[in-house]
């Protein structure tokens, strides 16, 4: 399975492009739709390449954790919200997630429930984080 369109855009909403490497809620030096490898102060990208580090990363972080963390069989909304959520947050948090053990144990509604427990970062309840996370559920409910 492959992430949809609207799951693409789903991610680009919650990243916004940003050309110039600017430093996250954390910290952490980004650029592009939420692009992190390699960047550092006063890098610069263009939006063509922004759009290709988006593709990238959704296929070096998204589809391989899927595959080997997911045993149950996913709609497409389920797909795009996790590539959405796996893509903030990185594989090793999804992995040991209460969301993932109740998807696995074919709970899907009650793990709709665990998305929006992820709206912190450093520490801290994020509001950007809070919208994402809901709707990032509502897609995985399908009611987006």
């Amino acid at each position: 399975m492959k992430i949809s369109q609207a799951g693409i855009d789903l991610i680009k909403k919650a990243e916004r492009c940003k050309l110039s490497a600017y430093q996250d809620s954390i910290g952490v030096w980004t650029i592009g739709y939420g692009h992190t490898q390699g960047v550092i102060k006063g890098d610069t990208c263009t939006q063509e390449q922004a759009e290709k580090w988006l593709g990238d990363d959704i296929d070096a972080i998204c589809y391989d954790c899927i595959d080997a963390w997911v045993d149950v069989d996913l709609t497409q909304n389920q797909f795009d919200a996790l590539c959405s959520f796996i893509f903030n947050l990185g594989c090793k948090a999804f992995k040991g997630s209460s969301l993932l053990m109740l998807l696995n144990n074919g709970q899907s509604d009650v793990a709709a429930k665990q998305f929006l427990r992820w709206n912190h970062a450093g520490g801290q309840v994020i509001s950007g984080l809070t919208t994402r996370r809901d709707e990032e559920r509502k897609v995985f409910l399908g009611i987006a």
